[in-house]
């Protein structure tokens, strides 16, 4: 698969040097081959990841990634999503002219989808048993075990667990509702830690590990963010957040648009939240450092002080924030629309939106020390801080 954007001229970034780069990667089906397309543009740039985190499709993503040497990663993406959507082939596209063709040829897409199944991802239960309770698997409509084999060909498992990039994914215990995160500095990740992040019911099944079932990590959060924040507090870190979701919107004037505007304030991540959360830390541990330096000498040798002192140290954060944004021609089926023409689309605007991004090359520098934390956002109008 060629991109428009594959023979860009390359630019000089200004990415810090002493920063851990960190790829985060949003759940959101069919819309995962944006992340592709970005993944392929920012290796252009010379952003080579250290630490990957992904949910559902994200986690996907982040596993052919890691579990691939670099000369071959760009190549497993392009296998997989070609794979997924060899079904819906391209050829009907001179026949789509306007945006109303475009939405019928959409929907027929992901009713076959949901008929079928797709290639190397899922296929249905036939017969489905819904309402015959006697395993997992009868509290879903689809079969991942193609899945399975697609990450067992595509993946090397070893490479992943042993080549020294971080990966971590999340997923849900059923049983508890807890948010769980498999990560490979702390446990061999297998394939089953991955389907399980991207077993998002009624359609796929629960995926049992160690005793326990797990669902989709997108039923309580769809980004892995708040995951790398909250383990990373000492080392510089340089974030690219991929979302497929975007917070901000128009109000709905149809019944279909509501569905769509739902499905994407559900699973969008709200950057500013987390940004606004990280300045009120900020600002709590600014004040415990100014204060500590007002005690006289004597109180300073208290371990309480000390305790305070290893407490208030802080890294700095830079997120780039990248949305994939709608068009007119898509509704809510657009994350299991798998077309070869929506997967070619969703992969260029990945490119597109990273090549934009380094435009703007005060992004990737080090925050000064009143802004531990700066996130950008590529907005449709152009870039816009969001800090």
């Amino acid at each position: 698969m060629d991109s428009p954007l594959s023979g860009a001229a390359l630019t000089e970034t200004t990415i810090p040097a002493e920063a851990l780069r960190v790829l985060v990667l949003q759940g959101g089906g069919a819309l995962g081959s944006y992340q592709a397309g970005a993944y392929q543009a920012l290796c252009h740039h010379e952003f080579d990841p250290k630490w990957l985190a992904g949910i559902s499709i994200g986690a996907i993503n982040a596993a052919i990634i890691a579990g691939n040497p670099r000369e071959r990663r760009i190549a497993r993406l392009k296998e997989f999503w070609e794979m997924v959507s060899s079904s819906s082939p391209i050829a009907f596209a001179p026949l789509l002219r306007d945006d109303h063709a475009r939405s019928l040829f959409n929907e027929a897409s992901a009713a076959m989808v949901a008929t079928f199944g797709v290639p190397g991802f899922f296929k249905p239960r036939f017969p489905s048993t819904p309402f015959w309770p006697s395993s997992p698997h009868a509290v879903s409509y689809y079969d991942t075990s193609p899945l399975r084999e697609t990450l067992l060909r595509l993946v090397d498992f070893d490479r992943l667990n042993d080549d020294g990039i971080r990966l971590s994914v999340g997923a849900v215990n059923i049983a508890t509702g807890n948010f769980e995160y498999f990560d490979n500095t702390q446990r061999r990740i297998g394939p089953e830690h991955i389907m399980a992040s991207a077993a998002l019911p009624p359609g796929f099944p629960p995926i049992e590990i160690d005793g326990q079932f797990y669902w989709d990590g997108g039923i309580v959060s769809n980004t892995p963010l708040d995951y790398v924040l909250e383990q990373e507090r000492n080392e510089d870190l340089l974030i690219f957040q991929v979302d497929l979701f975007s917070s901000r919107g128009s109000v709905p004037a149809t019944l279909f648009e509501a569905d769509e505007r739902e499905k994407d304030i559900r699973y969008s991540s709200r950057t500013r939240m987390n940004t606004d959360m990280n300045r009120k830390i900020h600002n709590a541990k600014r004040a415990v450092r100014e204060l500590i330096a007002k005690l006289p000498d004597d109180l300073k040798d208290d371990p309480l002080v000390a305790e305070l002192t290893e407490a208030a140290r802080e890294n700095t954060v830079t997120v780039v924030h990248l949305i994939y944004r709608s068009k007119a021609h898509e509704a809510s089926s657009k994350d299991y629309d798998f077309s070869r023409l929506a997967m070619t689309e969703h992969w260029s605007a990945g490119e597109r939106d990273v090549y934009q991004s380094m435009r703007h090359p005060e992004w990737l520098e080090r925050p000064q020390a009143d802004d531990t934390m700066m996130a950008y956002d590529l907005s449709q109008e152009g870039s816009e801080n969001i800090k």
